[in-house]
Protein backbone atom coordinates (compact mmCIF):
# COMPACT_ATOMS: atom_id res chain seq x y z
CA UNK A 1 0.00 0.00 0.00
CA UNK A 2 1.52 3.40 -1.50
CA UNK A 3 1.00 6.66 0.61
CA UNK A 4 -0.94 7.69 -2.22
CA UNK A 5 -3.25 4.56 -2.90
CA UNK A 6 -4.98 1.57 -1.14
CA UNK A 7 -4.04 -1.55 -2.89
CA UNK A 8 -7.00 -4.54 -1.32
CA UNK A 9 -6.92 -8.19 -2.26
CA UNK A 10 -9.99 -10.25 -2.45
CA UNK A 11 -11.99 -12.33 -4.40
CA UNK A 12 -14.53 -10.87 -7.44
CA UNK A 13 -18.11 -13.11 -7.59
CA UNK A 14 -21.30 -12.72 -7.99
CA UNK A 15 -24.77 -12.01 -5.34
CA UNK A 16 -27.40 -13.39 -7.01
CA UNK A 17 -27.26 -11.33 -10.07
CA UNK A 18 -25.01 -8.44 -8.73
CA UNK A 19 -20.84 -8.58 -9.08
CA UNK A 20 -19.20 -7.96 -6.11
CA UNK A 21 -15.78 -8.13 -4.72
CA UNK A 22 -15.40 -9.92 -1.47
CA UNK A 23 -12.54 -9.15 1.27
CA UNK A 24 -10.77 -8.49 4.41
CA UNK A 25 -9.25 -5.73 5.84
CA UNK A 26 -8.24 -3.96 8.92
CA UNK A 27 -11.12 -2.18 10.92
CA UNK A 28 -9.25 1.36 11.29
CA UNK A 29 -8.84 1.35 7.61
CA UNK A 30 -12.48 0.67 6.58
CA UNK A 31 -13.50 3.06 8.57
CA UNK A 32 -11.02 5.44 6.62
CA UNK A 33 -12.35 4.57 3.22
CA UNK A 34 -16.20 4.49 4.29
CA UNK A 35 -18.26 6.43 4.78
CA UNK A 36 -22.50 6.17 5.75
CA UNK A 37 -25.34 8.73 3.46
CA UNK A 38 -27.48 9.60 6.17
CA UNK A 39 -30.95 11.18 5.34
CA UNK A 40 -30.17 15.43 5.88
CA UNK A 41 -34.14 15.90 6.74
CA UNK A 42 -33.62 19.96 5.89
CA UNK A 43 -32.22 18.78 2.14
CA UNK A 44 -33.21 15.21 1.71
CA UNK A 45 -30.22 14.21 0.50
CA UNK A 46 -28.77 10.44 1.56
CA UNK A 47 -31.09 7.77 3.41
CA UNK A 48 -29.59 6.07 6.04
CA UNK A 49 -31.12 6.26 9.65
CA UNK A 50 -29.40 8.14 12.52
CA UNK A 51 -26.79 7.16 14.06
CA UNK A 52 -27.25 6.09 17.49
CA UNK A 53 -24.05 5.97 19.40
CA UNK A 54 -25.30 3.47 21.75
CA UNK A 55 -25.91 0.61 19.15
CA UNK A 56 -22.33 1.41 18.20
CA UNK A 57 -20.55 1.49 21.55
CA UNK A 58 -22.60 -1.95 21.83
CA UNK A 59 -20.58 -3.69 19.01
CA UNK A 60 -17.37 -1.89 19.64
CA UNK A 61 -17.29 -3.92 23.31
CA UNK A 62 -18.20 -7.12 21.99
CA UNK A 63 -16.10 -6.90 19.22
CA UNK A 64 -13.58 -6.95 21.67
CA UNK A 65 -14.19 -9.82 23.58
CA UNK A 66 -12.66 -13.24 23.08
CA UNK A 67 -14.95 -15.09 20.78
CA UNK A 68 -16.33 -12.37 19.23
CA UNK A 69 -17.54 -12.35 14.75
CA UNK A 70 -19.73 -10.38 13.08
CA UNK A 71 -21.26 -10.83 9.08
CA UNK A 72 -19.24 -9.41 6.19
CA UNK A 73 -20.12 -5.34 6.29
CA UNK A 74 -21.68 -4.03 3.27
CA UNK A 75 -20.51 -1.18 1.00
CA UNK A 76 -20.75 -0.30 -2.19
CA UNK A 77 -18.37 1.77 -5.08
CA UNK A 78 -20.66 4.17 -6.58
CA UNK A 79 -20.11 4.82 -10.54
CA UNK A 80 -20.32 8.60 -9.57
CA UNK A 81 -16.62 7.95 -7.97
CA UNK A 82 -15.58 6.03 -10.65
CA UNK A 83 -12.49 7.95 -11.22
CA UNK A 84 -11.51 6.73 -7.25
CA UNK A 85 -11.47 3.11 -7.89
CA UNK A 86 -10.64 0.44 -9.69
CA UNK A 87 -10.93 -3.26 -9.74
CA UNK A 88 -8.80 -5.82 -11.33
CA UNK A 89 -9.26 -9.27 -11.50
CA UNK A 90 -5.97 -10.66 -11.40
CA UNK A 91 -4.67 -14.04 -13.04
CA UNK A 92 -4.10 -16.09 -10.05
CA UNK A 93 -7.84 -16.08 -9.13
CA UNK A 94 -7.22 -13.09 -6.57
CA UNK A 95 -8.79 -9.73 -7.64
CA UNK A 96 -7.90 -6.30 -6.47
CA UNK A 97 -9.36 -3.53 -5.58
CA UNK A 98 -7.41 0.12 -6.07
CA UNK A 99 -8.27 3.31 -4.28
CA UNK A 100 -7.07 6.31 -4.92
CA UNK A 101 -5.75 7.26 -1.82
CA UNK A 102 -6.73 5.90 1.80
CA UNK A 103 -7.95 9.62 2.82
CA UNK A 104 -10.60 9.27 -0.02
CA UNK A 105 -14.04 7.66 1.45
CA UNK A 106 -15.32 6.12 -1.39
CA UNK A 107 -17.04 3.05 0.02
CA UNK A 108 -20.65 3.70 0.56
CA UNK A 109 -21.84 2.43 3.73
CA UNK A 110 -24.86 0.07 3.04
CA UNK A 111 -25.17 -2.03 6.13
CA UNK A 112 -22.52 -1.20 8.66
CA UNK A 113 -22.87 1.93 10.21
CA UNK A 114 -23.16 1.38 13.44
CA UNK A 115 -20.55 -1.50 13.70
CA UNK A 116 -17.84 1.19 11.62
CA UNK A 117 -19.17 4.05 13.82
CA UNK A 118 -17.28 3.37 16.94
CA UNK A 119 -14.30 1.39 15.96
CA UNK A 120 -12.20 3.74 13.94
CA UNK A 121 -9.27 3.38 16.13
CA UNK A 122 -9.38 -0.68 16.14
CA UNK A 123 -6.65 -2.57 13.66
CA UNK A 124 -9.13 -5.82 13.87
CA UNK A 125 -9.82 -7.87 10.97
CA UNK A 126 -12.91 -7.59 9.53
CA UNK A 127 -15.26 -9.62 6.48
CA UNK A 128 -16.34 -7.20 3.56
CA UNK A 129 -18.70 -7.23 0.62
CA UNK A 130 -19.15 -4.18 -1.73
CA UNK A 131 -21.25 -3.66 -4.12
CA UNK A 132 -19.03 -2.67 -8.01
CA UNK A 133 -21.09 0.31 -9.58
CA UNK A 134 -24.71 0.42 -7.86
CA UNK A 135 -26.76 3.76 -8.85
CA UNK A 136 -27.67 5.70 -5.47
CA UNK A 137 -31.43 3.92 -6.09
CA UNK A 138 -30.27 0.65 -6.62
CA UNK A 139 -27.95 1.19 -3.60
CA UNK A 140 -31.25 2.60 -1.25
CA UNK A 141 -32.97 -0.63 -2.69
CA UNK A 142 -30.56 -3.05 -1.39
CA UNK A 143 -30.41 -1.00 1.99
CA UNK A 144 -34.51 -1.50 2.19
CA UNK A 145 -34.65 -5.20 2.12
CA UNK A 146 -31.83 -5.91 4.55
CA UNK A 147 -33.35 -3.25 6.79
CA UNK A 148 -37.02 -3.47 6.46
CA UNK A 149 -37.68 -5.61 9.55
CA UNK A 150 -34.47 -4.39 11.26
CA UNK A 151 -35.35 -3.50 15.22
CA UNK A 152 -34.85 -0.04 15.63
CA UNK A 153 -34.90 1.19 12.07
CA UNK A 154 -37.10 4.30 12.14
CA UNK A 155 -40.74 2.84 9.60
CA UNK A 156 -40.67 6.62 8.47
CA UNK A 157 -37.09 6.45 7.19
CA UNK A 158 -38.64 3.56 5.25
CA UNK A 159 -41.53 5.28 4.58
CA UNK A 160 -39.31 8.70 3.14
CA UNK A 161 -37.23 5.33 0.69
CA UNK A 162 -40.27 4.08 -0.65
CA UNK A 163 -41.82 7.84 -1.81
CA UNK A 164 -38.10 8.12 -3.54
CA UNK A 165 -38.01 4.87 -5.24
CA UNK A 166 -41.93 5.07 -6.75
CA UNK A 167 -42.46 7.22 -9.63
CA UNK A 168 -46.37 6.74 -9.44
CA UNK A 169 -46.78 7.71 -5.81
CA UNK A 170 -49.75 9.63 -5.86
CA UNK A 171 -51.68 6.87 -7.53
CA UNK A 172 -50.13 3.94 -5.58
CA UNK A 173 -49.43 5.56 -1.47
CA UNK A 174 -51.96 8.18 -1.72
CA UNK A 175 -51.58 8.84 2.09
CA UNK A 176 -47.91 8.82 1.69
CA UNK A 177 -47.45 11.54 -1.28
CA UNK A 178 -49.68 13.23 0.65
CA UNK A 179 -48.42 12.96 4.71
CA UNK A 180 -44.64 13.97 2.55
CA UNK A 181 -46.20 17.14 1.10
CA UNK A 182 -47.47 17.97 4.56
CA UNK A 183 -43.98 18.13 5.21
CA UNK A 184 -42.62 20.04 2.12
CA UNK A 185 -45.33 22.13 1.30
CA UNK A 186 -44.06 25.82 1.87
CA UNK A 187 -47.82 26.53 3.13
CA UNK A 188 -47.90 23.70 5.62
CA UNK A 189 -48.18 24.15 9.24
CA UNK A 190 -46.07 20.80 9.42
CA UNK A 191 -43.96 21.61 6.83
CA UNK A 192 -40.42 20.25 8.40
CA UNK A 193 -42.28 19.36 10.97
CA UNK A 194 -42.36 15.19 10.36
CA UNK A 195 -39.56 13.29 11.70
CA UNK A 196 -38.57 11.01 8.66
CA UNK A 197 -35.91 9.01 10.80
CA UNK A 198 -32.45 10.79 9.21
CA UNK A 199 -30.53 13.87 11.05
CA UNK A 200 -32.98 16.26 12.53
CA UNK A 201 -32.61 19.91 11.78
CA UNK A 202 -30.92 21.37 14.85
CA UNK A 203 -34.04 23.83 16.59
CA UNK A 204 -36.80 22.24 15.23
CA UNK A 205 -39.08 21.14 17.41
CA UNK A 206 -40.54 17.90 16.00
CA UNK A 207 -44.45 17.11 16.59
CA UNK A 208 -44.89 13.44 14.71
CA UNK A 209 -43.42 10.82 12.62
CA UNK A 210 -44.14 10.67 9.25
CA UNK A 211 -45.31 7.38 9.68
CA UNK A 212 -47.89 8.94 12.23
CA UNK A 213 -49.10 10.94 9.45
CA UNK A 214 -49.36 8.81 6.96
CA UNK A 215 -51.38 6.31 8.94
CA UNK A 216 -53.58 9.50 9.78
CA UNK A 217 -54.05 10.37 6.42
CA UNK A 218 -54.90 7.09 5.62
CA UNK A 219 -58.06 7.12 7.92
CA UNK A 220 -59.11 10.61 6.27
CA UNK A 221 -59.24 8.87 2.90
CA UNK A 222 -61.62 5.60 4.05
CA UNK A 223 -63.65 8.01 5.87
CA UNK A 224 -64.16 10.67 3.24
CA UNK A 225 -64.18 8.87 0.10
CA UNK A 226 -62.72 11.78 -1.73
CA UNK A 227 -60.50 9.92 -3.61
CA UNK A 228 -63.59 8.57 -5.80
CA UNK A 229 -64.66 12.20 -6.66
CA UNK A 230 -61.09 14.10 -6.38
CA UNK A 231 -57.37 13.66 -7.13
CA UNK A 232 -54.79 13.31 -4.60
CA UNK A 233 -53.29 16.65 -5.01
CA UNK A 234 -57.04 17.89 -4.97
CA UNK A 235 -57.27 15.59 -1.33
CA UNK A 236 -53.87 17.00 0.05
CA UNK A 237 -55.17 20.84 -1.02
CA UNK A 238 -58.35 19.81 1.50
CA UNK A 239 -56.15 18.00 4.13
CA UNK A 240 -53.63 21.50 4.26
CA UNK A 241 -57.27 23.40 4.29
CA UNK A 242 -57.76 21.25 7.42
CA UNK A 243 -54.69 22.26 9.02
CA UNK A 244 -54.51 25.72 8.66
CA UNK A 245 -57.79 25.66 10.22
CA UNK A 246 -56.57 23.55 13.19
CA UNK A 247 -53.23 25.82 13.68
CA UNK A 248 -55.54 29.10 12.94
CA UNK A 249 -57.62 28.36 16.13
CA UNK A 250 -55.76 26.28 18.30
CA UNK A 251 -52.42 28.60 17.92
CA UNK A 252 -51.60 28.53 21.35
CA UNK A 253 -51.82 24.82 21.92
CA UNK A 254 -49.66 24.08 18.76
CA UNK A 255 -46.77 26.17 19.88
CA UNK A 256 -46.52 23.93 22.88
CA UNK A 257 -47.13 20.36 20.79
CA UNK A 258 -45.38 18.49 24.29
CA UNK A 259 -47.78 20.14 26.42
CA UNK A 260 -50.54 19.25 24.61
CA UNK A 261 -52.11 15.95 22.11
CA UNK A 262 -52.72 18.00 19.53
CA UNK A 263 -49.96 16.42 17.57
CA UNK A 264 -49.55 13.52 19.23
CA UNK A 265 -50.60 10.28 17.58
CA UNK A 266 -53.92 10.22 19.16
CA UNK A 267 -54.70 13.93 18.26
CA UNK A 268 -53.65 13.82 14.53
CA UNK A 269 -55.72 10.48 14.24
CA UNK A 270 -58.54 11.86 16.28
CA UNK A 271 -58.34 15.09 14.18
CA UNK A 272 -57.90 13.49 10.23
CA UNK A 273 -61.20 10.94 11.08
CA UNK A 274 -63.08 14.39 12.25
CA UNK A 275 -61.71 15.90 8.63
CA UNK A 276 -62.95 12.89 7.08
CA UNK A 277 -66.30 12.96 8.66
CA UNK A 278 -66.80 16.79 7.80
CA UNK A 279 -65.94 15.96 3.98
CA UNK A 280 -68.12 13.09 3.59
CA UNK A 281 -71.16 15.46 5.12
CA UNK A 282 -69.73 18.19 2.26
CA UNK A 283 -73.39 18.24 0.85
CA UNK A 284 -71.86 19.39 -2.50
CA UNK A 285 -69.12 16.08 -2.85
CA UNK A 286 -67.52 17.84 -6.67
CA UNK A 287 -66.31 20.90 -4.71
CA UNK A 288 -63.15 20.68 -1.79
CA UNK A 289 -64.02 21.77 1.72
CA UNK A 290 -62.42 25.14 2.07
CA UNK A 291 -60.06 26.31 5.05
CA UNK A 292 -62.94 29.08 5.35
CA UNK A 293 -65.35 26.47 5.60
CA UNK A 294 -63.36 24.14 8.33
CA UNK A 295 -62.73 27.39 10.20
CA UNK A 296 -66.62 27.57 10.51
CA UNK A 297 -67.61 24.28 11.14
CA UNK A 298 -64.79 23.75 14.12
CA UNK A 299 -64.82 27.82 15.98
CA UNK A 300 -68.08 27.20 17.48
CA UNK A 301 -66.44 24.20 19.61
CA UNK A 302 -62.97 22.89 18.83
CA UNK A 303 -61.23 25.98 20.97
CA UNK A 304 -62.94 24.70 24.11
CA UNK A 305 -61.32 21.19 23.93
CA UNK A 306 -59.24 21.00 27.24
CA UNK A 307 -55.78 19.44 24.66
CA UNK A 308 -53.06 19.48 27.72
CA UNK A 309 -52.30 15.91 28.83
CA UNK A 310 -54.60 16.29 31.45
CA UNK A 311 -57.58 17.25 29.47
CA UNK A 312 -60.49 15.06 28.27
CA UNK A 313 -58.64 13.23 26.06
CA UNK A 314 -56.33 11.94 28.93
CA UNK A 315 -56.06 8.02 28.41
CA UNK A 316 -56.57 7.58 25.29
CA UNK A 317 -53.84 5.66 23.29
CA UNK A 318 -53.61 3.03 20.10
CA UNK A 319 -55.99 2.43 17.71
CA UNK A 320 -58.81 1.82 20.58
CA UNK A 321 -58.03 4.91 21.93
CA UNK A 322 -57.94 7.04 18.72
CA UNK A 323 -61.36 6.29 18.10
CA UNK A 324 -62.99 7.15 20.96
CA UNK A 325 -60.86 10.39 20.71
CA UNK A 326 -62.34 10.48 17.66
CA UNK A 327 -65.71 9.82 18.56
CA UNK A 328 -65.28 12.17 21.58
CA UNK A 329 -64.34 15.56 19.50
CA UNK A 330 -67.46 14.35 16.74
CA UNK A 331 -69.63 14.41 19.41
CA UNK A 332 -68.93 17.95 20.69
CA UNK A 333 -69.01 19.13 16.66
CA UNK A 334 -72.51 17.62 16.64
CA UNK A 335 -73.86 19.17 19.83
CA UNK A 336 -72.26 22.74 18.70
CA UNK A 337 -74.00 22.14 15.62
CA UNK A 338 -77.67 21.19 17.15
CA UNK A 339 -80.45 24.08 16.75
CA UNK A 340 -81.22 24.98 20.25
CA UNK A 341 -85.02 24.33 21.52
CA UNK A 342 -86.55 26.97 23.81
CA UNK A 343 -89.65 26.51 26.31
CA UNK A 344 -93.00 27.23 25.34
Amino acid sequence: MSKNRVALQGVLGECCTRTVFIGFAPANLLCCLSFADVLDERTGAGYQRRFSPKHSEDFRRYLQQEGSATIPLTFNLRPECKDLWHVQKATNGLSRLTIASQTKKVLAQVDCQHRLGSISDLNISLPYMTFIGLSLREEMQIFNVINAKAKGLSSSLLDFHESKLRAELAAENPQLYIALRLNEDLESPWRTQLDLGGNKTLGLNRRASLRTMQNAVKRFLATSRILDNHSPDAAFDTVLSFWKAITGLLEREWKNPRKHLLTKGVGVYALMSLAGTICSENPNQSSEVTEGEFRELLSPWITRVNWSSEGELKGFGGETGAQEAFGFLDQLRKNAHQPHRTNA
